[in-house]
């Protein structure tokens, strides 16, 4: 096997450690405001959470975290610090509930502060006024361990499914079998949702998500919940 095989396949390597459910960031521990859907059984079954989901990967996901991580990835490669901090700040800004903003705080400190521990790191990481997200830090250490953007954007679509998807599982609850037919059905989306992120300009970055936010915002004082604010 050349060099360059085995260079490829580390990067690879290192994309699943990246989306595994075990990297200790808690991704497992949101539900976006799925956990109220099914309370208000807005959602109640396989095929009313899969539109969900849908809705939420081609009006959110497509249209604000896929872009975002492409832009993340040419202002690191260019050491834009000024990018990096607008980024952030429309991502950040995009997240229309204190529980959504709560979570990309959260699972980005977590991230930065685990890649730190791995010796990946950028000065991004400590920028004093942008606020801690997961993209930036997946993009950082995809630049560190040689993953492509692409291989990145695909990688992050699945672990996005599979969180969401599981949680469903305990919450409708759906058996495991529903489980993985929902994620074999999602996936199948997933090409339509890349080649929506690669059409979206600068100006058309955002979500549209109305239901997913209110949702959230109601999440945010349910009385019984098993998913954090």
């Amino acid at each position: 096997m050349s060099s360059q095989n085995r260079q490829s396949d580390l990067a690879l390597y290192r994309l699943f450690q990246l989306i595994s459910p075990s990297l200790p960031i808690g991704g497992f521990t949101y539900s976006q405001g799925l956990e109220w859907a099914v309370e208000a059984q807005w959602i109640s079954d396989r095929t009313s959470m899969q539109d969900w989901l849908e809705n939420m990967l081609m009006n959110s996901v497509a249209t604000l975290e896929l872009p975002i991580l492409e832009r993340y990835d040419q202002a690191l490669k260019n050491n834009n610090q000024q990018q990096l901090i607008a980024l952030s700040e429309l991502l950040y800004s995009s997240r229309e509930t204190k529980e959504l903003r709560a979570e990309e705080k959260q699972r980005g400190k977590a991230l930065y502060t685990l890649l730190k521990q791995l010796d990946v790191y950028h000065d991004s990481f400590d920028y004093a006024d942008s606020e801690p997200n997961q993209l930036l830090g997946l993009c950082v250490a995809a630049q560190h361990w040689n993953i492509g953007i692409e291989q990145l954007k695909q990688g992050y679509l699945w672990s996005w499914a599979e969180n969401l998807i599981m949680a469903g599982v305990k919450l409708v609850p759906l058996g495991q079998t529903d489980g993985q037919r929902s994620l074999i059905q999602l996936s199948e989306r997933f090409p339509q949702a890349l080649d929506r992120a690669n059409s979206i300009e600068d100006w058309m970055i955002g979500s549209f998500t109305p239901s997913i936010s209110i949702a959230s915002s109601l999440h945010e004082t349910q009385y019984t919940r098993l998913f954090r604010s």
